[in-house]
């Protein structure tokens, strides 16, 4: 099965240009709709391609769940978000790290009253 290619004008979607191997690669990448061009060297590629992917996908999901938000807001309320996933991570003092096992009896519990209401249709 062949994999498609990338449309350059979906977010999250990247355009590459680089002259020489040592040259410095520029990369445009599109964050909510927006395009982006930033020279990354070579090895670092993947990396920033990734990391546009996810920041992307982190901020159309506050977009999606919140109000109508500005730009400059949803990039600063992931920015906090990811900075107190970073210090959590790091074991940072005052920072409580998720209860991962909470977090999966919510869902099940979330999946149980899904089922409930949809057997009950």
């Amino acid at each position: 099965m062949k994999e498609a290619a990338k449309d350059p004008r979906k977010e999250g979607a990247l355009i590459v240009e680089g002259a020489r191997k040592d040259d410095p690669l520029t990369v445009t990448v599109r964050i909510m709709s927006r395009e982006y061009t930033v020279a990354c060297p070579a090895e670092e590629h993947e990396a920033l391609v990734a990391s546009a992917d996810y920041l992307n996908e982190r901020m159309t999901g506050i977009r999606r769940r919140g109000k109508a938000l500005g730009a400059e807001r949803i990039a600063v309320m992931t920015a906090l978000n990811l900075a107190r996933e970073l210090l959590a991570m790091k074991g940072h003092s005052g920072v409580t790290p998720q209860d991962a096992e909470a977090i999966d009896k919510v869902h099940q519990l979330g999946l149980d009253i899904d089922h409930t209401l949809n057997t009950a249709d």
